[in-house]
């Protein structure tokens, strides 16, 4: 069995509009209300899909969820016609295209039974994001029915858990054993802490993983303060690189030390709070980007158009890669509409270590499949949705058709009736 990362990303649905949902997260709420751009952000997805596989990068995708959600709705005793404008956008959401908060994985190398373990996320704190769980868990049931996967239900509310954005993994190579990072938080300033230390240990005692190889670490109140709404928003990791900001951990010497201990060969890059700030790492999600390695063995970061655009971060970048560090090869992509939203390249994937033959192939990539997602995101996306158009019959009818011809050209019909 060869098993590899396979990074599957969301594919940004037909609904992506900017209804402002999130607190804490300072992108989507300073776009509140402006013009959004559903097919060009789902064809800026594509174009990130083919850069990765253009590195060599095994590529999957999850897709966009049923909108509105009219079963949720009913559950409020609402329909959509008659929802106040609140409760229409929150059932409308395209939040399930940032794939890193569908699950948490533990890849077979880790856990007791030597099998990859997922648990859905129930992203229990916000409205919007509290009901996609059901169609989550079903799409990963199909991709990864084979029993090498064991593919968990949420943990229950109201112990929130966001998935993999506040989970890190650390190993010699993705098919070794591993150090699985748990990051918690407890408080901060005035937005809410999304994942809750319960929800965690939970879903490490779930994935019957080694107590001495995992680790469970504070998120700094300052940095949930500043808009890291997530742990991957100030820190990254992959292999043997935890790449973070000085003021991601609460306790980042305590962390460190034990990090240290569970694997000694860890190559820990620190960026100084006084060479990037918070503000300037949180606005230009220099973190929120894919740590990868390369079949070269290098150390690849894929970032957004805005770490280019901030010159603290550039230069730190350029800085970094003309010393002798470990990140070797930084790789820009645009997915500008995801970002005014708040979602950089690492939201917009979840990664999976695991033989490729294990997984449904009809949620596997390569050029010629995305050629044709990407004819039906042409044809069908809308171009772009006012605020003022949420209500519309004809923007809803277009919404559903265009899911019902992603999942048609797929194959995927046994998500069509949801």
């Amino acid at each position: 069995m060869m098993r590899t990362e396979i990074n599957f990303d969301g594919i940004v649905g037909p609904s992506h509009n900017y209804a402002g949902l999130s607190p804490g997260n300072l992108a989507a709420t300073r776009n509140r209300g402006q013009r959004s751009h559903p097919r060009a952000a789902a064809l800026q997805g594509i174009a990130k899909m083919r850069a990765n596989l253009a590195l060599g990068l095994p590529q999957g995708i999850l897709l966009p969820h049923a909108r509105p959600d009219h079963a949720w709705l009913a559950q409020l005793g609402l329909s959509y016609a008659h929802a106040p404008p609140h409760s229409q956008a929150q059932a409308l959401s395209a939040s399930p295209m940032w794939a890193a908060n569908a699950a948490t994985v533990s890849p077979a190398p880790d856990t007791a039974d030597r099998r990859c373990h997922l648990t859905v996320a129930n992203l229990a704190t916000l409205p919007h994001r509290s009901h996609e769980w059901p169609e989550t868990l079903a799409q990963l049931r199909l991709a990864f029915a084979d029993p090498a996967f064991v593919v968990h239900p949420p943990v229950p509310a109201p112990f929130g858990d966001e998935g993999a954005a506040n989970h890190m993994r650390l190993a010699p190579a993705h098919d070794a054993q591993g150090v699985e990072v748990f990051v918690y938080g407890i408080a901060g300033g005035p937005f809410p802490a999304r994942q809750h230390p319960d929800a965690s240990a939970a879903i490490a005692r779930r994935h019957l993983l080694d107590p001495d190889r995992t680790l469970f670490v504070q998120q700094s109140e300052e940095a949930i303060a500043a808009g890291a709404f997530h742990n991957d928003v100030v820190a990254v990791a992959n292999g043997r690189v935890l790449f973070a900001h000085e003021k991601a951990f609460a306790d980042k010497h305590h962390f460190y030390e034990q990090l240290h201990r569970a694997l000694p060969e860890v190559e820990i890059v620190e960026v100084p709070d006084a060479e990037v700030s918070l503000a300037d790492a949180i606005s230009s999600y220099l973190f929120n980007a894919q740590l990868v390695a390369l079949p070269s063995g290098a150390t690849a970061l894929i970032v957004p158009s805005e770490a280019r655009d901030t010159p603290s971060v550039w230069n730190w970048l350029q800085a970094h890669l003309a010393g002798n560090g470990p990140i070797r090869q930084v790789e820009v992509v645009d997915v500008r509409e995801s970002m005014a939203n708040g979602g950089g390249p690492a939201c917009l994937r979840l990664r999976v270590v695991a033989d490729p033959a294990t997984v449904d192939p009809r949620f596997l990539v390569d050029a010629a499949r995305l050629d044709r997602i990407a004819a039906v995101i042409e044809t069908h996306w809308p171009e772009a949705i006012d605020p003022t158009q949420l209500a519309e019959p004809a923007l809803l009818d277009r919404i559903e058709s265009a899911r019902r011809a992603l999942l048609d050209v797929l194959g995927i019909v046994e998500l069509r009736d949801r």
